[in-house]
């Protein structure tokens, strides 16, 4: 693949928050760039990119979904992620790999909490964004609001490039504020057909006054547009768009577009602003990684004479077969070929390879850098590994997983499945989905898988009886807690005992301070002098103290928001042993924090409550007694910032996920099936 064809490569997806419309967007670009031959539709359950049967039955995206369409001699690579809190990774590791977003708003919602979400993910790892607004055809849209928005919850600065011709019943269509024309989609050939006409004589003074905005803003950032704004010369569509891609690329400004895609309006020029003004893989800064050996960073360019080096962000397995996603970031792979696992320091051989169309695999020989496709033949890759050549390895950096915050209690009801069967069919889960996690109790011998919420697990549940056909059983949600400190302390410990004819003698002095909350658990060797004192006897105490942090002394679950120092250690010259420094560092640890104020933190989720105003006290009242914390009240604003009487308060609050199992029914009960809600996982907090 030379130069110029990487130039014409882009790798996307769309984000936004669940019932933005990601999904129906994704249908009709595939069947205007002519990779379908039907639109598919939700309500149908015949969409391409939502193929899972839950995906088909609840109406709603589960799992990112891949393919690839062509645009004006351009080829997108585009991945469909679900905008529902619970499968957030799925939005994670596609991020972590694309190089350009396209965020969706519904026009009457706005900026929903799962919008800010992705928003921050994208902000993460710097990618460039376009919005479109859809669903201008809704009652209660308003463009203007959702820009303003952007503005105060999301803190960028989005720069419309179009703007709606009506809204509601009588939206239409666009005006091109670049080319100052008006956009209109057919309605004779599902939208296929794109009409330009000149703007309508109502609407022109109106479309130079956001097109002068437009300029404006990008005046700020370019001293040739800022001279002819200046003194007011014309500036060319040309130099518009050449300075409207300089500064998305560099994450300035964000450009913003509208439509209806429901209604098939305003597809083509999004796919159009796709094309022009997210990267390429040549417009993004080469990747990093460090060398596995020295810990060198090292650098890997968009080049096929570059050494190979890819990453897996995604595993699909069933009962059968396992497919891996890749992002080629430099070389060549070729089917057959051995490949470096530098995170497992593993050598397979790939089968195949595979360009995606959501569930659907089209078999290529050879792929190359730029691209995202999917392997077959690798049995120990998982999520997160880096692929490379073994003569020039490399390790990039990995998927961050957030940590899951709902436990359920499960087991085998289906005869002739055993426990085995069981905890053979969740390591394929968790291999696809690094957020569901499992294990065996030890004190109630009882399997209890964790995720990131309700929803999440009963996917879970679902997936074991539908693809492995094992069915569950399951009690009531367990919250996943964890434990730290109040106090900061300093603790020496002694251990002195003959085991065996054997004297054992060790000593440790270690300190232990509370850290701000989400800082997690460090651990840190100090000793004055390390070099005189054996490097076994300080690996033992660091592994031990480390595994110690697993299971904390108020209710065995993790320790965090805490730092462990090693100060001193006392020891035998004639004679040490591992037994007893891991005995002396358990023993310190635990005696530690009992003497630190150990104490219990639960998650907490950032609700947000919309409800009419007459059941704001009830609702307000409700949230306070289950240990909640309201800490904003806001009225919703549609239609230019008008108050709607039928939907005007926005309760803003923090509440313990563990009272907040059936909110959604008690919500109903509170406000005659009239208030909404959602959660998402904000921090950890004092229990």
């Amino acid at each position: 693949m030379q130069k110029h064809e990487l130039d014409k490569i882009r790798n996307m997806g769309f984000i936004a928050h669940i019932d933005a419309g990601k999904t129906t967007v994704t249908e009709r670009v595939l069947y205007y760039t002519h990779r379908t031959h039907k639109i598919g539709e939700i309500d149908d359950g015949n969409t391409v990119m939502d193929y899972l049967p839950d995906e088909k039955k609840r109406g709603i995206t589960i799992t990112s979904a891949a393919t690839i369409v062509p645009w004006k001699d351009h080829r997108l690579n585009i991945i469909d992620t679900p905008g529902h809190v619970d499968f957030t990774i799925e939005v994670e590791r596609s991020l972590r790999v694309l190089d350009g977003a396209v965020v969706i708003f519904c026009a009457r919602g706005g900026v929903e909490p799962q919008s800010e979400t992705v928003w921050r993910q994208a902000d993460r790892y710097n990618v460039p964004r376009i919005a479109f607004i859809n669903k201008m055809d809704r009652a209660g849209a308003s463009f203007s609001h959702c820009i303003s928005m952007m503005e105060n919850r999301l803190h960028c600065t989005p720069v419309p490039i179009q703007i709606p011709i009506g809204k509601e019943d009588f939206f239409e269509g666009s005006i091109d504020l670049i080319r100052m024309q008006a956009l209109y989609n057919s309605d004779e050939d599902d939208g296929e057909t794109l009409i330009v006409k000149d703007i309508p004589d109502e609407l022109l003074d109106e479309a130079h006054h956001h097109r002068d905005i437009m300029i404006e803003k990008l005046a700020e950032h370019d001293e040739k547009i800022f001279e002819k704004y200046v003194h007011s010369e014309p500036v060319s569509e040309k130099e518009i768009q050449t300075v409207l891609r300089k500064v998305t690329l560099e994450n300035k400004l964000i450009p913003v577009l509208c439509g209806a895609a429901l209604r098939n309006k305003g597809i083509q020029p999004l796919i159009d602003a796709i094309v022009a003004y997210l990267p390429s893989p040549l417009d993004v800064p080469p990747v990093q990684g460090e060398d596995p050996i020295s810990g060198e960073i090292l650098t890997r360019r968009p080049n096929i004479n570059d050494p190979m080096c890819g990453l897996i962000f995604k595993v699909i397995t069933d009962k059968n077969s396992r497919l891996l996603f890749m992002r080629i970031y430099s070389g060549t792979i070729t089917s057959g070929a051995n490949i470096y696992n530098s995170t497992s320091n593993t050598s397979e051989r790939i089968a195949r390879i595979f360009h995606m169309h959501a569930n659907k695999k089209e078999r290529i020989e050879k792929a190359y850098c730029g691209e995202i496709v999917a392997i077959t033949g690798l049995k120990m890759a998982i999520t997160g590994d880096t692929l490379c050549c073994s003569d020039k390895p490399i390790i990039l950096e990995k998927i961050p997983f957030p940590e899951p915050v709902i436990s359920l209690a499960i087991e085998v009801a289906t005869s002739g499945k055993t426990g085995d069967d069981l905890i053979e069919s969740l390591n394929k889960m968790a291999q696809d989905d690094p957020t569901l996690h499992f294990k065996t109790d030890p004190d109630t011998g009882q399997m209890v898988v964790s995720g990131m919420g309700e929803l999440h697990l009963e996917i879970v549940i679902s997936r074991l009886e539908e693809d492995f056909n094992i069915k569950v059983n399951s009690g009531k949600p367990q919250v996943v807690y964890r434990e730290t400190i109040k106090n900061s302390i300093t603790h020496k410990e002694l251990f002195h005992k003959k085991i065996a004819e054997t004297e054992h003698y060790a000593g440790i002095t270690i300190k232990l301070e509370p850290l701000e909350r989400n800082a997690g658990f460090f651990y840190e060797n100090k000793l004055k002098q390390p070099d005189i004192i054996p490097a076994e006897i300080q690996l033992w105490i660091e592994k031990t103290i480390t595994e110690s942090a697993s299971a904390g002394v108020v209710s065995g679950y993790p320790v965090t928001d805490m730092k462990v120092s090693l100060l001193e250690i006392e020891y035998n010259e004639r004679g040490y042993s591992d037994l007893g420094f891991r005995a002396v560092a358990n023993i310190a640890f635990a005696d530690a924090i009992r003497k630190a104020v150990p104490k219990l933190l639960e998650p907490i989720m950032k609700v947000e409550v919309i409800v009419p105003e007459k059941y704001t006290g009830g609702v307000i009242g409700d949230l306070n007694a289950r240990g909640g914390q309201v800490h904003e009240i806001a009225f919703y604003l549609e239609n230019e910032g008008q108050v709607k009487h039928d939907i005007p308060k926005v309760i803003h609050a923090f509440a313990p996920l563990s009272v907040l199992f059936g909110y959604s029914t008690a919500l109903r009960s509170l406000t005659e099936g009239r208030g909404t809600f959602n959660m998402e996982f904000s921090h950890f907090g004092e229990a």
